[in-house]
């Protein structure tokens, strides 16, 4: 399979150059050249394959030749070793749990997949690979953890000061080894915006071998949807059939996978995109009019996203028919407020204890559900483990939290980061000189 560039159709480029430029010059995102569609028997039957053979389906109708299918089994077999359960709030409800990987948040899934597949692809002689990323909460603990250690590589995880909660914070400032943390006086869309600058900077691709692990990476978007799949096998093992999936959106790849999903024949009904009041999609869903504006902090900061990159993939997979996306996809969008009494509400109903991300995602599935009532079953996305927001969750709530095996060694641990303002000239220095 080969790729092209969102903003040029006739670029074509391999499986294993567009992992590792990430992001073509002319500023798009790679996207596969034909969406494969999946065999109708696989589907019918899905329920009666492993999370694992689900995975590697897909991955294979994706990336095609450019990795043998040992190797790729190799590799997903290694990346996705972790569940992602649905867990059923009532006969129709269910929440799509997401945080069961090794950072306690959706994208291991993307972080372990793109690490391995990377390591695929080097060669010992290569250049030291510099992986950039921009964080505005979970990616940079999946990405510290999944890089920790691979030989060959280098992290520079970039996130915005003081908005992000405790333990992301330790989960991507306390590795050492090959991770670099940079604490950046400025918003996670200052963030974004410094890394894709420095993709975009001729001198400094001469220098370093640069690359990046954010959701721009088409090696990171492949692997979100093996959970879609996946949930719907384990309704379809339920007897469930028709699915409608909510899903929390900030930089919109998570959605943006599972709409890929849908199109490779997945049967879902509907998509539901919550947003925080970052609300730059709902209003575009609203009138027609696509106007990012700066990020606003909120109590789902993974969510605290102006301009999300990944929309021109979605965009793109309905070749710009606004009238075909907006029958496919519905927004809503939730204060701080309102997102503190979805948390409270998951727990009194049900006692599910959920981070904000998960809450606004409940609240957008149960709005949805109210305006279009039906027998489907409603999965909500989980995206992460409440143990990550102990100071957006109520203190006696907080109590009832479990903490994953693992999260209470964070306490304590040094902080490895340096501090960065807004500004790329500086960035571009500390990247050259500490090479």
């Amino acid at each position: 399979m080969q790729f092209y560039s969102t903003n040029n159709k006739d670029l074509r480029v391999s499986f294993q150059e567009a992992v590792f430029n990430s992001l073509p010059q002319d500023k798009g995102l790679y996207m596969p050249e034909a969406i494969p569609q999946l065999d109708p028997y696989f589907i019918k039957n899905i329920q009666q394959y492993s999370f694992q053979e689900i995975a590697f389906q897909i991955a294979n109708a994706i990336i095609g030749k450019d990795i043998p299918a040992d190797d790729l089994k190799k590799i997903i077999n290694e990346a996705i070793n972790f569940d992602a359960p649905l867990v059923f709030l009532n006969a129709e409800t269910a929440v799509l749990e997401l945080f069961h990987g090794p950072s306690y948040a959706f994208k291991d899934f993307g972080a372990r997949f793109m690490s391995r597949v990377m390591g695929y692809f080097s060669n010992k002689g290569d250049q030291l690979l510099d992986v950039l990323v921009a964080t505005s909460g979970d990616t940079g603990g999946a990405v510290a953890l999944g890089f920790l250690g691979v030989e060959g590589t280098r992290v520079t995880i970039l996130y915005p000061k003081g908005k992000v909660s405790k333990v992301q914070e330790e989960q991507l400032t306390t590795n050492g080894q090959n991770i670099r943390a940079l604490e950046v006086d400025g918003t996670f869309d200052d963030c974004q915006a410094l890394v894709k600058q420095a993709f975009n900077d001729p001198e400094l691709n001469q220098k370093l071998r640069l690359t990046s692990a954010n959701s721009i990476n088409i090696a990171r978007l492949i692997p979100q949807t093996f959970y879609y799949f996946w949930a719907y096998a384990q309704l379809k093992s339920q007897g469930l059939n028709e699915v409608v999936f909510t899903v929390p959106s900030g930089n919109f790849g998570n959605i943006g996978a599972g709409l890929l999903a849908y199109k490779m024949g997945l049967p879902v009904s509907h998509f539901v995109a919550g947003t925080n009041v970052n609300d730059t999609v709902p209003r575009f869903l609203n009138s027609g009019a696509y106007e990012p504006k700066a990020s606003i902090q909120t109590l789902a900061n993974a969510m605290d996203v102006g301009n999300p990159s990944n929309w021109v993939r979605i965009q793109d997979l309905f070749e710009n028919n606004f009238e075909e996306l907006k029958g496919m996809v519905s927004s809503y969008t939730y204060t701080d407020e309102e997102t503190k009494v979805g948390m409270d509400e998951l727990f009194n109903k049900y006692k599910y204890v959920a981070c904000p991300h998960t809450a606004i995602a409940y609240l957008a599935s149960e709005a949805y559900r109210k305006e279009h009532p039906g027998e489907y079953a409603s999965v909500f996305l989980s995206t992460a483990h409440p143990c990550k927001f102990p100071e957006a969750i109520d203190s006696d709530v907080y109590k009832q939290v479990k903490l994953p095996v693992g999260a209470e060694n964070l306490h304590g641990k040094p902080k490895l980061a340096e501090d960065l303002e807004v500004d790329y000239a500086a960035f571009k220095d500390y990247l050259i000189r500490n090479n």
